[in-house]
């Protein structure tokens, strides 16, 4: 219950104090290419329960291909770059926070395609708690993307690789996580994207 209401509490006023910013890049998403500002997705929530996830829109409308993102993908536009680097594209998710889909702090929500993949001894605990916008996981996989244009086969890499740390980093989570050590982790977060904003 006290996460609940934390989650509540952060992301209402979250959307409260961040609605100039989110008007504003809404705005720049439909200025610099044509579709909507938003884009949804369908992804796998707590205890296997699908949910369609709110995130700017980064790339062209009618892109299509595999739910990765590899190197410079083409599919991505001059401002899903920046959104990107920044992680501004993730701040529509309060919405997910609000609507009780997703928490602040939780493992990063997989689409259905790779969850298929999960071990069935594993399945159940990584999928116990809420997913969330920012974990360990999603720390440790900041330049993910990057690092998948080196693999010759940059899915299989992600699968056999990738996927396994982070399965087990949120079956970590679910097992060891508290009120406190999300706070921890929120800090950590804020403070590595603005130390990455600074370096960029």
């Amino acid at each position: 219950m006290g996460k609940r209401l934390f989650d509540l509490l952060l992301s209402g006023l979250g959307l409260l104090l961040l609605a100039p910013l989110l008007l504003a890049l809404a705005l720049w998403i439909r200025l610099d290419s044509p579709g909507p500002a938003l884009f949804r997705q369908e992804r796998v929530g707590q205890h296997g329960r699908r949910f369609r996830i709110h995130k700017f829109r980064t790339m062209r409308s009618e892109a299509g291909g595999l739910p990765l993102t590899v190197g410079v993908d083409p599919r991505i536009t001059r401002v899903g770059h920046f959104l990107r680097r920044h992680k501004l594209d993730e701040l529509p998710q309060l919405i997910d926070v609000l609507r009780g889909d997703m928490s602040l702090v939780g493992p990063r929500p997989e689409v259905p395609r790779y969850v298929e993949l999960y071990p069935a001894e594993l399945r159940d605990q990584a999928l116990a708690v809420r997913p969330g916008i920012t974990d360990p996981a999603s720390l440790a996989h900041l330049d993910e993307a990057a690092v998948l244009a080196a693999a010759a086969d940059p899915e299989r890499d992600y699968i056999e690789r990738v996927l396994p740390a982070k399965l087990a980093a949120a079956v970590a989570y679910s097992q060891q996580a508290t009120l406190a050590s999300d706070l921890r982790l929120l800090a950590r977060t804020v403070w590595t994207l603005l130390t990455r904003t600074r370096l960029s």
